[in-house]
């Protein structure tokens, strides 16, 4: 057996009953496997819902780093062909996704469910940054670039969201969505438009 046996039974399990297993004998007992085969791959069902995450990304990121075009892209393009790819990842689970946050306070489920789809993004992210850097679409700061990931985790949940709640056909406002947000932010941390923007905010602070 693999994780992704356990995965899609705790996936259809949520789709046939609108909640969880209620405890790991259950979901054994659907998937027809013993305790002690479930726990050599997750350490609990909650460890299983945070894999779902971290598997549509990584699945994502294996896509976009088997294609060559996508090497040849600068930062910025790398991660807008990310979040295009991701959301159409996403759509193969969305009424599995949706039951989720049905049933789970927004930033309870951001900071828990999410947590080792957080940890994979932001090394990914870093590592576009240090990219961006090179080719100077981003500008390093002192004190403000360590804040880059942070900003860039934040607009992930800002399209993740999005996408959740949009109703438009083949979801083409959320397309729309990811290429604002993602034009924005680069324009904010390549120009001299957050350099202004501090300058103010310090010209303020030292007036007060």
């Amino acid at each position: 057996m693999d994780k992704q046996l356990i995965r899609n039974a705790y996936k259809v399990y949520w789709l046939e009953n609108g909640k969880a297993p209620v405890s790991v004998y259950a979901l054994c007992k659907i998937v027809e496997v013993s305790e002690t085969d479930f726990y050599e791959q997750y350490s609990s069902l909650e460890a299983v819902e945070k894999d779902i995450w971290l598997a549509i990304f990584q699945q994502t990121l294996d896509q976009l780093h088997a294609d060559e075009i996508y090497q040849q892209y600068n930062a910025q393009e790398k991660l807008l062909a990310f979040y295009f790819l991701w959301v159409q990842k996403l759509k193969e689970d969305r009424s599995y996704l949706l039951l989720q946050r049905k049933h789970f306070r927004l930033p309870d489920f951001y900071r828990n469910k999410l947590e080792t789809f957080r940890q994979a993004f932001n090394e990914y992210v870093s590592n576009l940054v240090k990219e961006g850097y090179i080719s100077s679409e981003i500008k390093e700061r002192k004190y403000i670039s360590d804040q880059y990931v942070h900003g860039f985790w934040l607009q992930a949940l800002f399209v993740l969201k999005y996408w959740l709640d949009d109703t438009s056909p083949q979801f083409e406002m959320t397309d729309a969505a990811i290429e604002k947000a993602v034009n924005l932010s680069f324009q904010l941390i390549k120009s001299n438009t957050l350099d202004s923007l501090l300058d103010f905010g310090k010209f303020i602070f030292t007036r007060k």
